[in-house]
């Protein structure tokens, strides 16, 4: 809220990106609002035997160009990615660690799924050669807080540090948590976001198994179409998004260029299903309720909306009748984007992917588009902003993420 103290606000000062539509938070804001879809056929693994044979990988990555080569080496491919954005971010926040108090410093960067390919490298190993033949690096490069860990050894940062595990609430849930500590004074500055790598043959047949991604292999620029009434299922990408948060009294006094505030956060449960949201948007609708409640802003006050959107046939109409149920009158005049239609969905990485999009959207006073968006559901009958990114006064964003297990989670960005 506008009228707590500067120690009690917490803003955006950071932004890292790696994605296949960039490699920084610049270009790829560009090519989301230019509406370039990120998802091609899988090259990672031959990926003909899978149902689904699509997804938005990085690529002309090389782990080396960002991180010492030994670490690279001992590391993860979704630790790769967090420490890359993360490390960006603090950069492009100008701080310096030299003038930080370290014990002041802490890194909360999670993933929904940790270190995949690590797992099924190792578990082929023990297979094929037995116990012998597995990495002593093994554990330390599956665990989904290493790169919080590795982060903390990089920046000398002894603040708080672990990773948080919700699934595709991920990332949000870092970046509120990591805003909670601040204001109850535990930090003064917060390096947060999600980091995924879950592009592997292991995660791909679990993931079809469930059916739960689309199969229309045969055009991948326009398979994720969220609020669409052909809409079949997500489709999996791999990345990172990371944030530098600090304190509104920090950040001024070391004349830091502010983004945004972050003004508000909420978690909750469904309690309804492992896998599938509540149909009424029970769980998703008490999120959006209480982040907006926290932030001191009314429904009517939000400019735009980032929604979850999946291109699922659930997640799509139970997210709109929930934003139906907290906005009212204004849920038909606000502004509502899914850029999974570009990015795919980055499981625990999206909700960090997502805030840096939130944070740019106000910036640039841009919102972003939903593409492939060309025959609507009708049970999905909001603003969607349609096939092009649309020119907006956007003072305040929501950003919506849900995960596996019922879990919800809600963030308010507003201009400073």
């Amino acid at each position: 809220m506008e009228n707590l103290p500067d120690s009690q606000r917490v803003v955006v000062t950071g932004l890292g990106v790696v994605h296949r539509l960039g490699h920084d938070a610049e270009t790829f804001w560009a090519s989301l609002v230019a509406g370039r879809c990120g998802i091609e056929r899988v090259t990672l693994f031959d990926p003909s035997p899978y149902a689904t044979q699509i997804g938005a990988e990085v690529r002309d990555w090389n782990p080396e160009d960002h991180m010492d080569p030994k670490e690279a080496r001992r590391n993860d491919r979704y630790t790769h990615f967090g420490f890359a954005a993360a490390t960006q971010a603090f950069k492009d926040s100008g701080l310096d660690m030299a003038r930080e108090n370290p014990d002041r410093v802490g890194i909360l960067v999670g993933s929904g799924i940790g270190g995949m390919a690590t797992y099924e490298t190792q578990l082929k190993r023990l297979y094929e050669g037995g116990p012998r033949k597995v990495s002593p690096f093994t554990i330390p490069a599956l665990i989904g807080n290493m790169c919080s860990g590795l982060l903390a050894i990089e920046l000398g940062a002894r603040g708080p540090n672990f990773g948080i595990v919700s699934a595709c609430a991920t990332g949000t849930h870092a970046i509120g948590e990591a805003m909670h500590m601040i204001k109850r004074g535990d930090a003064d500055v917060m390096v947060a976001g999600g980091a995924e790598a879950a592009i592997t043959p292991f995660a791909y047949a679990s993931f079809c198994s469930m059916k739960a991604m689309s199969t229309r292999n045969d055009d991948p620029a326009t398979a994720c179409r969220p609020f669409s009434l052909g809409r079949d299922g997500f489709i999996m990408g791999e990345g990172a998004g990371v944030l530098v948060l600090e304190s509104l009294a920090h950040a001024r006094a070391r004349g830091a260029r502010i983004y945004c505030e972050v003004a508000g956060y909420a978690a909750t449960a469904d309690a309804h299903h492992i896998t599938m949201p509540d149909p009424e948007g029970k769980g998703l609708s008490a999120a959006m309720t209480r982040a907006l409640r926290a932030s001191g802003v009314a429904p009517e006050q939000v400019d735009y909306i980032n929604a979850h959107g999946t291109s699922t046939p659930y997640n799509d109409k139970f997210e709109t009748l929930a934003i139906k149920k907290v906005f009212g009158d204004h849920a038909r005049r606000v502004p509502i984007s899914s850029t999974k239609s570009m990015t795919a969905h980055l499981l625990g990485a999206a909700g960090g992917i997502e805030a840096v999009i939130s944070a740019k959207t106000i910036q640039s006073q841009t919102i972003a588009p939903t593409i492939n968006l060309n025959e609507p559901d009708p049970d999905c009958d909001l603003d969607y902003v349609p096939n092009t990114a649309r020119a907006a006064k956007v003072r305040t964003v929501l950003s919506n993420n849900l995960g596996f297990g019922g879990q919800n989670a809600a963030a308010v960005f507003r201009a400073v």
